[in-house]
């Protein structure tokens, strides 16, 4: 889950990371926030969280009293290639977004559509998956101090309409007609991945320009390509030479909000339920951490960074093939 407290100790590690413009190493989570609008935003944040965990089960037993009907749901889970599809994506993705501190969305989205899932139905399901992690992430980011509050504001309403925006766009549009495209963008991302083991982190103090237009773009596309928040925006504010602590922090927290409004987007706009695809997700999610931890000691970032890079790119590729032949 991405749970982050960002240890800033001067490890191998942290450097190549900052090296990088990646997220830092994590441990537990230990200190309160103290902003009140953030503290007030924190208690929303988890009120709203708190309410996603019981819709997300009602509407997986399809509002059912029966106890009966509802072992049947979880049998017919169960039993499904769908739902164990999803198991297996949500560990590949946490464990990759875990080491490398971003990519859950790029690499969920990219392996549902390969499982041959439509557009709408893959990026709503990442988005609502996303909820969850999203959400203990912004709430550890709070309790450590690690959030901006100009900052965030300045992404979140940007962040909102660029990601209800885009859920709306991609839900009106045949998926057939839609896929190459979103496979293309994929591609794109892949090879964006690669692109930062070039990339050389330079500090500096000047202040954010462009906050509200990067916002707008990553929501949209992050909503219309299954991911794409974190790459876009906290990878940009972070090589452009920011602080990684509050903007990793800030964007995860303003990530929940923009994740939130467009999984509620998604429910309402996509006609068939992915509420099983969801709860793969979130399960095989839940067990990946060990294995992030797992590739954070063995593999170097900039190793990572390559093979994630180019499975992504070369899937895509194949699902961009498969859907213009």
């Amino acid at each position: 889950m991405k749970l982050r407290n960002l240890d800033l100790s001067p490890d191998p590690v942290n450097e190549e990371h900052q090296e990088l413009g990646l997220p830092p190493v994590e441990e537990a989570v230990l200190h309160p926030g103290d902003h009140p609008v953030l503290k007030l935003f924190a208690w929303l944040a988890a009120f709203m969280l708190l309410s996603a965990v019981g819709y997300l089960l009602l509407r997986f037993f399809n509002f059912s009293g029966s106890v009966a009907s509802a072992e049947s749901l979880v049998m017919d889970a169960l039993t499904s290639k769908v739902f164990w599809s999803a198991v297996l994506v949500g560990v590949v993705a946490q464990t990759i977004d875990g080491a490398l501190g971003m990519a859950y969305g790029i690499t969920s989205n990219t392996f549902l559509l390969a499982s041959g899932i439509s557009p709408a139905i893959a990026t709503a399901s990442v988005h609502i998956a996303e909820v969850f992690t999203t959400g203990v992430s912004g709430l550890s980011h709070i309790r450590m101090k690690n959030v901006n509050p100009k900052l965030f504001f300045r992404l979140l309403i940007p962040g909102l309409i660029g990601a209800i925006s885009g859920a709306y766009f991609v839900s009106s549009i045949d998926g057939d007609v839609l896929k190459p495209y979103i496979s293309g963008y994929l591609v794109i991302m892949g090879l964006y991945l690669v692109s930062k083991i070039f990339h050389h982190y330079q500090p500096t103090q000047d202040e954010p320009k462009h906050v509200a237009k990067l916002a707008l773009f990553g929501g949209f596309v992050d909503s219309v390509g299954g991911g794409g928040w974190g790459p876009v925006v906290t990878t940009t504010l972070i090589g452009s030479g920011h602080d990684p602590r509050m903007t990793i922090g800030s964007v995860n927290f303003a990530e929940f909000f923009l994740t939130f409004g467009s999984a509620i987007a998604f429910s309402v706009l996509v006609g068939s339920g992915p509420w099983p695809i969801v709860v793969g997700l979130v399960l095989g999610g839940v067990f990946a951490a060990p294995f992030a931890a797992l590739l954070t000691r063995k593999v170097h970032a900039k190793t990572l960074l390559i093979m994630v890079g180019v499975l992504i790119s070369i899937v895509s590729a194949a699902n961009f093939y498969n859907a213009i032949k």
